[in-house]
């Protein structure tokens, strides 16, 4: 089943073509890959994170994992995760679903430079069961992203 909220989203930006629904669940990094038929590292995972008891997203590629001296170095704190019972009433998305885009205003989104190696990378598309495909620069135009971070590790080569 389509998001809807995001479906009207995504056609108001030109991009309605690039939603795909799926027959599987895509609620894990491994799902989303078998799914699409990519890459585990091409999948772009949405974090939500608390900085300063407000909500951040922070999107990188599926192979990497928050490097919490990086993550300390741009938000001056420790990573730490909203609480999966928390994270649909903040960013409008549940876990497995949450997308870097049509979130509420007052959450900035961060894209981590782990994504810039792709030509595309799979975002969730508003459920479990929905992804999108975008280039880079396409997601940081969609999601109306704050701009690039570098706070992860274990993707580099």
């Amino acid at each position: 089943m389509i998001n809807e909220k995001v479906l009207d989203f995504l056609k108001a930006k030109g991009y309605a073509d690039r939603l795909t629904e799926h027959k599987e669940t895509i609620d894990t990094v491994e799902h989303a890959a078998q799914q699409i038929g990519c890459s585990e590292a091409e999948i772009a995972k949405t974090l939500s994170f608390i900085v300063d008891e407000k909500p951040v997203i922070v999107v990188m590629a599926g192979d990497g994992r928050v490097n919490s001296s990086k993550f300390k170095a741009l938000f001056h704190t420790k990573p730490s995760m909203i609480q999966r019972d928390q994270v649909e009433a903040i960013t409008g998305f549940a876990p497995g679903g949450v997308c870097p885009f049509n979130v509420p205003k007052e959450i900035p989104v961060w894209l981590d430079v782990s994504m810039k190696r792709f030509e595309y990378v799979h975002p969730a598309g508003g459920n479990s069961f929905t992804s999108v495909k975008l280039t880079p620069s396409e997601l940081e135009e969609v999601s109306g992203a704050t701009g690039w971070c570098d706070v992860c590790k274990g993707w580099e080569e």
